[in-house]
């Protein structure tokens, strides 16, 4: 897991792609600041001031403190006064209780979207996975984050649960995954997108046990392979006798 100092700032430009200037220009530094947070470019413990985050970028400060804020209140980062943006650390007993709260509340929802998945769902659905595995394949990391995030809002949408999609998103942004650049460079993270194929087709087929189980799987692979590159994590199994013990 990338670390750093956290009573030493970062005085060098650091190393986030620069963004073109389109119409949503804050929209698309946020998303490219958390995914570089996500994936660990920005590594933890660090801290940046919103006018060398501005250059590293080509923007000016304003979008992106703007952006800062707005990812402090998704707690990946936190505000330093008259310095800037530390980057907020995440130990490996945080990523299991976020894994672990995710388990409890995904998969079982699966019983309730089983059955609700229609005709004009599935292909909605498809499509959303297709686009989610289409940017594994080119190494866009943060069209997969943000595709993958849409798969699962709309997936849980169908439950009629506001609540539950909005919760489940909030922990999928606050968790880490710093395996996904070696993924995505094998070639092995396109492969983990076809999960997604997999669940929609359970689900619409009524087969809710097996999606369960499959988004229990997917949930496992995000706390070990993608988290950390290899399966060294625990499993989802694990996850769980963990908080039975």
């Amino acid at each position: 897991m990338p670390t750093s100092d956290p009573a030493v700032a970062v005085r060098s430009t650091p190393a986030v792609e620069r963004v073109a200037r389109p119409r949503y220009l804050r929209e698309t530094v946020l998303e490219r600041l958390r995914t570089a947070i996500i994936t660990g470019e920005l590594a933890e413990g660090a801290l940046f001031s919103a006018p060398m985050l501005g250059q590293a970028l080509g923007v000016s400060a304003t979008p992106v403190r703007e952006a800062m804020m707005d990812l402090a209140r998704e707690g990946l980062v936190e505000t330093v006064k008259n310095k800037g943006f530390r980057i907020t650390r995440m130990s490996e007993d945080d990523l299991d209780d976020l894994a672990q709260v995710r388990l409890l509340l995904e998969p079982p929802a699966m019983h309730l979207v089983a059955g609700r998945v229609t005709d004009v769902e599935r292909t909605a659905l498809r499509e959303a996975a297709e686009a989610c595995a289409a940017a594994a394949e080119r190494e866009d990391l943060q069209q997969y984050l943000q595709f993958d995030r849409a798969f699962h809002a709309r997936l849980l949408s169908l439950t009629g649960n506001q609540q539950l999609v909005a919760l489940a998103t909030e922990l999928r942004l606050r968790t880490r995954m710093y395996g996904l650049i070696a993924l995505a460079r094998d070639g092995r993270l396109a492969a983990s997108a076809q999960e997604h194929h997999d669940l929609v087709e359970q689900l619409h087929r009524g087969d809710a046990d097996a999606a369960e189980h499959l988004l229990r799987q997917h949930i496992g692979h995000a706390r070990a392979l993608w988290a950390t590159g290899t399966e060294s994590g625990p499993s989802a199994d694990e996850l769980t006798r963990r908080r039975d013990t």
